[in-house]
Parts: C-alpha cells; sequence; structure tokens
C-alpha cells in the first residue's frame, strides 16, 4: 500500500528532535482554534497570530486548542514554547506515520490515534494522523488537515449539553477518542454492506471487477487493523494510568471506550475472515466455470472422434474400397456417423456428464 507509507529519508543523519514534518501537505495554511469554558462559560475564537493569542486559563476553566495542517513547523514550535512541550513529542506530532500510542511526560500525556474517513469517492478510506496532549486544565489535538469528527463535542461544548462543561480537560480528551472510535463504526457499516452486495455477485456472477473490489476490500481491513488494535492498548494504558492527570471518574467512561474498540476489533477480524473465504469462493467460481468449459469442448471433442475416423477412411484415394460403387453408399456412411454421435450422447447422458 505506497499511499500510506511516508517517506522518512529527509530526516536522515539529523539529531533527535529535529522538526521537519513527514508526509503529505493536505491544507495551505495552518488553522489554530482556541475554544475555553467552564461550566457557565464557554468562548471560541481563530487564532491568527500565536504570539499573543494563547492564553491559558486556570482552573476550572479548560482549554482546547485544535490546530489542522502540520505542515508550518512554526506552530508548532511555538505551541510547544508556550506549553513546555518535550522536542520528541513536536518530532512525532510531524511524523504523521506514528502507531497509535500514548506517552507519559508527567506535566502531560501525548496521545497519537488514527482518524479514518471516507475517500470522497466512496470506494476507499482515508487515514489521518490525529496528536492529542493532555495536561492539567488544557487539551491540544494535531490534525492534518481541516474537516474532522470532533463536531458533536464542539456542538456539547457550546451549548452546554451533558456533563462536558462540568469536567475537566481529562473528560474532554475522553471525548475526542469516543468520538473517533465512533466513527469507525460507520466505516464497518459501509463495508459491512459492501460485502454483502459483494458476496451475492460472486455467487450469481463473478467478474474480473469483483477480483478488484475484494482485494481493495481486503487492504481496508488492514488499515482499519493498523489503526484500531494498538488503540486498544492506548485506552488500555491511558484507563489505568497512574497519573493524576486522568481522574477515576474519567477511567469509567475510558472503559466504555475501550468495550468499544473491543466491538469494533471484533467486527474487523470477522469481514476478514469473511473476505479471505470469499477469495476462495472467487477462485473455486472461476475454477468451476472453466471446468464446465473444459468439460463441454472434451465431449464435443469426444463425439467427433468416431465421425472423424469414418471421415478420415473414406476421405483415402484408394480404387477399391467397401460399397464405393453401392449407390446407397453415402447416405450409408452420414447414418453411420449420426449413430454413432448419438450412442455417444445417450452414453454421456446415462453417466449423467451431460
Amino acid at each position: 500500500m505506497p499511499k500510506h507509507i511516508k517517506k522518512r529519508s529527509q530526516k536522515v543523519g539529523l539529531p533527535p528532535g529535529t522538526l521537519v514534518h513527514i508526509g503529505e501537505k493536505k491544507t495551505e495554511k495552518a488553522k489554530v482554534t482556541y475554544l475555553d469554558y467552564d461550566e457557565l462559560h464557554c468562548g471560541e475564537r481563530e487564532i491568527e497570530n500565536l504570539d499573543g493569542g494563547i492564553q491559558s486559563q486556570g482552573a476550572p476553566a479548560v482549554t482546547w486548542i485544535n490546530v489542522d495542517g502540520l505542515h508550518q513547523v512554526e506552530v508548532l514550535e511555538k505551541l510547544g514554547d508556550h506549553f513546555g512541550l518535550h522536542p520528541l513529542v513536536l518530532e512525532d506530532i510531524l511524523n504523521t506515520d506514528q502507531r497509535p500510542k500514548i506517552d507519559d511526560y508527567g506535566g502531560f500525556l501525548y496521545i497519537v490515534l488514527r482518524m479514518l474517513n471516507e475517500d470522497g469517492r466512496g470506494d476507499g478510506i482515508d487515514t489521518e494522523q490525529v496528536s492529542v496532549i493532555l495536561g492539567p486544565s488544557f487539551v491540544i489535538s494535531f490534525q492534518e488537515r481541516e474537516g474532522d469528527v470532533f463536531d458533536p463535542v464542539r456542538q456539547r461544548i457550546r451549548t452546554g449539553k451533558g456533563r462536558i462543561r462540568k469536567l475537566g480537560a481529562d473528560y474532554l480528551a475522553y471525548s475526542l477518542l469516543d468520538s473517533v472510535v465512533d466513527n469507525y463504526f460507520g466505516i464497518l457499516e459501509r463495508l459491512g454492506e459492501e460485502i454483502e452486495v459483494l458476496e451475492d455477485e460472486l455467487v450469481t456472477n463473478p467478474t474480473r471487477n469483483t477480483l478488484h473490489t475484494l482485494h481493495r476490500l481486503k487492504r481496508e481491513m488492514i488499515l482499519l487493523s493498523r489503526a484500531v488494535w494498538p488503540l486498544r492498548e492506548v485506552i488500555s494504558a491511558l484507563e489505568r494510568a497512574e497519573s493524576p492527570l486522568v481522574k477515576e471518574s474519567t477511567a469509567i467512561y475510558l472503559r466504555d471506550v475501550y468495550d468499544h474498540t473491543i466491538q469494533v476489533i471484533d467486527t474487523i477480524e470477522t469481514y476478514r475472515d469473511m473476505l479471505s473465504g470469499m477469495l476462495d469462493i472467487y477462485l473455486s467460481s472461476i475454477s468451476n466455470r472453466m471446468n464446465e468449459v473444459m468439460k463441454v469442448l472434451t465431449i464435443i471433442a469426444t463425439i467427433f472422434i468416431p465421425i472423424t475416423f469414418v471421415a478420415g477412411i473414406y476421405g483415402m484415394n484408394f480404387k477399391y474400397m467397401p460399397e464405393l460403387e453401392w449407390p446407397w453408399a453415402y447416405p450409408a456412411v452420414l447414418f453411420v456417423m449420426l449413430a454413432a454421435a448419438g450412442s455417444m450422447l445417450l452414453y454421456f447422458r446415462g453417466k449423467r456428464w451431460l
């Protein structure tokens, strides 16, 4: 899957912590949105100038900073300087081929996960790295491009629905993780419908396009596995973390996300087994179709063997041949040929080869 492999050659020989963007440039300009809230108030704005636009709020306010676009390294440098982020964290944020993981840096937690979306054509999946930094009263999320699955979270914050504005930054981080995992169910639902259609097509009329669709679905299952399997470990570690940044009240909700992740993994494994079986069905269908064609051709060739033999005998240029001067010789030979062919057809039908 070459399109999912990022080039790291430009970082060869550079010291650890060097900030180089690895991946595609998916937006023209980095967009930084700032949202801070508590139980009574909520403010939201877009930051144009990071030098004076970031204001850390004290407890009980929670600050959520979202960055869309990672190619502008200076934006990450300013955020890193302001919040005291480790250079290795900034380096991992810019390397967009990271495996889902969680790192505890004492003053903050660094979480990496994969967000999946439809590719816009309705026949594939786009994957995007999302980095989340959880601090005492802030959450910073980094995405490769604008557009995500976090709009329901933003709407709950704006309207004050649910308990998100009553709880801390750890509950906000949980809500982001939950949105990403819930989006997996939508992707799997679409894939499940496509697999059902493909299964019917395999039984009725498999074609070369069927094989291409089958291979594409198998690649997408591999992509899903790479995104979800490590995420299970991340959520489990976050749930059992001894960090004071994650409260016991939030750990209960993290268990629910963990259960959802297990459901997604079970569904992926089921679909992978189904697709593997469907590939065997496709190969068997093609083999059976070829066998049917070969059987028909073999029967036709076998029927014509005695006819060809008789025609070959009477096609030789000998003067004295049996019944050569007999007026009814030609119809008699044709009758013998037809009788031989008919007898073989009756024999094949008796053997149930036809």
